[in-house]
């Protein structure tokens, strides 16, 4: 087996593993907002992380987070801050799997990311991928094909926000380490939540810094997966497999929740997978 092989072979691995820690976390997540408010779990979950990084500054000195994409990193984290933030409140409200699904849209996002950031014209033929997608989250925004459900809007926010971050996050592994990229993202992040978890009413009882401290470790794990697939792997590689975390969310939500997806979602997530390979498959032939 050639280096590019096994460069491929752990990038697949690393998006896999991340896929089903996050959906571990996901089920968590839906637990613990029952004992305290989305805004107090995201910015704990922000500070645990940031902790265990601290040890790693101690050792490397300011110099370890010098960069010179400063405004990168403050877009990555702001992304993922986003990302994180609308997909815990989506999980709190829908079924597990519906929210992992529109979270996991981000692959039809990414390329209006592209046209955004580099101002890169899509031909004629990346748009039919991304029509079939987007009509895919239309059936799961009304999974009731009754009114327009507002918490599905805010887990499709997840994914324009996922999106951003799979594209600042692949520029900033090219020539940063991961752990600067796990700082900054962590930081900014963190001060971001802050100011909501103090605005909330919600207490914190005892019963639920357990989870909490779980969620803030495996959210490290997650991340630290996250990117260090990206060094291994193109966007076009990674994306589709992060679906494979729609079918482990599917399963914790059945097991613990008793969650069946009725057939109109099941119609949405086949389009919107559909669609979503499509789209990375046309990027990658096209380099973008």
């Amino acid at each position: 087996m050639n280096s590019h092989s096994q460069d491929l072979g752990k990038g697949v691995f690393l998006a896999l593993a991340t896929s089903l820690v996050m959906s571990i976390t996901a089920a968590l997540i839906k637990y613990t907002a029952t004992l305290t408010s989305i805004e107090i779990i995201v910015a704990v979950q922000y500070s645990i992380s940031l902790a265990v990084l601290l040890p790693w500054l101690a050792r490397n000195g300011v110099g370890a987070v010098k960069t010179e994409r400063p405004w990168l990193h403050l877009l990555r984290g702001l992304s993922g801050w986003a990302c994180f933030y609308t997909y815990y409140l989506a999980i709190e409200h829908i079924p597990l799997v519906d929210a992992a699904l529109l979270r996991n849209a981000a692959p039809l996002c990414v390329p209006l990311w592209i046209l955004a950031c580099h101002r890169i014209t899509l031909s004629w033929i990346r748009w039919i991928p991304l029509l079939i997608g987007f009509a895919g989250i239309a059936l799961i925004l009304q999974p009731d094909g009754g009114q327009l459900s507002f918490w599905h809007i805010v887990g499709f926010g997840s994914a324009i926000s996922l999106a951003g971050s799979i594209v600042t996050t692949r520029m900033l592994a090219m020539n940063e380490p991961t752990n600067r990229i796990l700082f900054y993202y962590f930081l900014i992040s963190a001060l971001a939540a802050l100011p909501l978890a103090v605005l909330s009413d919600a207490t914190i009882p005892t019963s639920a810094w357990p989870p909490m401290i779980i969620i803030g470790l495996s959210i490290w794990l997650v991340m630290w997966l996250y990117t260090q697939s990206y060094r291994y792997a193109k966007a076009s590689v990674l994306s589709p497999i992060s679906y494979s975390g729609v079918a482990f969310a599917g399963c914790w939500g059945w097991l613990f929740w008793d969650q069946i997806p009725n057939l109109l979602t099941l119609a949405g997530v086949t389009l919107v997978i559909v669609g979503g390979i499509g789209s990375v498959v046309l990027g990658s032939r096209e380099g973008s």
